[in-house]
């Protein structure tokens, strides 16, 4: 169902659909990967309710989302600003339409076999936003995570345009490509960005379109990822982030990633590993290793701690 409310105001969506598969979908454990960080000004999750707010940059101009989960399971999308349309347009692909799980077994690992028992509605997202996730993803290489995502706020909340419609105060729509070009040196300083990564999302915005086209390429694979890692600044772990939102690349698993290794490790085998140990563990279910890792971090597995945590690095591959 689809439908108009004439102009976008705080009472009336300007656009608005119900979506609603035949298979389960679970809003918040679907689309909780876009979220960068607690203070991410382009997503709101309302405290202890299944609705979430997110603002976008289309190509035809700003929106805010808003997503609800209903008892019965089906999801009410509102959307106000001029990239209204093409939000709504995506809330389907959003919410996993198209990302098929009936071919992976994991009845063989009691740990995944329990977790998508009781988590049949999980999904993988197709945000088809590549050049915004390209982004983010760049921000995070080889930093602690705390200081990415205050990065990637500090930079939306300074050059990105206020939510369009009622949304939540504070919320703010990611800059389009152009102006992410126009960010002066200072301000990457000043968000706490050095010019390694700067220069990579420079390198990423100058060839953006590009990049959006590989979309129409599908769910990922390895021509994706090959034109994406043409972009200098961008390896395996930034490309395998960027695909796993903006494609729903369901056989991308970050390899590179200074905590993924132990905590697959420990989820499948009961000890750490490294990224080699990693790529072997995950073999068995190649097509389908992203949907696993997603299971994985799903079941809340994680390595014990054995000794008293230091302050956060990270040493991410590009």
């Amino acid at each position: 169902m689809r439908g108009t409310a004439g102009p976008a105001t705080d009472a009336s969506p300007a656009v608005r659909t119900v979506y609603a598969p035949a298979e389960p979908v679970d809003l918040v454990a679907t689309v909780r990967v876009l979220r960068r960080g607690a203070g991410d000004p382009t997503f709101r999750r309302e405290a202890d309710r299944p609705v979430v707010w997110r603002t976008v940059s289309t190509p035809e101009g700003g929106a805010t989302l808003r997503l609800a989960q209903h008892t019965d399971g089906a999801v009410h999308a509102y959307a106000w600003g001029a990239g209204a349309e093409w939000a709504i347009d995506g809330v389907p692909e959003l919410l996993g339409d198209g990302d098929d799980w009936s071919g992976l077994d994991v009845a063989a690992v009691p740990l995944l076999a329990e977790t998508r028992r009781r988590h049949p509605g999980l999904r993988l997202t197709r945000c088809r936003q590549v050049v915004e996730m390209l982004v983010a993803a760049i921000l995070e290489q080889k930093v602690a995570t705390v200081d990415a995502h205050r990065a990637w706020a500090w930079l939306i909340r300074r050059h990105g345009e206020p939510a369009p419609g009622p949304a939540p105060e504070g919320m703010r729509v990611p800059p389009p490509v152009e102006t992410w070009r126009r960010i002066p040196s200072w301000d990457w300083h000043r968000a706490g960005v050095d010019p390694k990564r700067s220069a990579a999302v420079m390198a990423a915005t100058a060839v953006g379109p590009g990049l959006e086209r590989t979309l129409a390429l599908g769910r990922g694979g390895a021509e994706v990822a090959k034109r994406l890692r043409s972009v200098p600044g961008v390896g395996i772990w930034t490309s395998a982030e960027t695909t796993q939102r903006s494609h729903g690349d369901p056989d991308a698993p970050s390899f590179g990633d200074l905590h993924l290794p132990g905590i697959v490790g420990t989820a499948l085998i009961g000890e750490k590993v490294d990224d080699a140990g990693m790529l072997e563990l995950l073999e068995p279910w190649r097509g389908d290793r992203q949907r696993v890792m997603r299971l994985i971090v799903a079941s809340g597995a994680a390595v014990p701690r054995r000794a008293q945590r230091l302050a956060p690095q990270d040493h991410r591959f590009h």
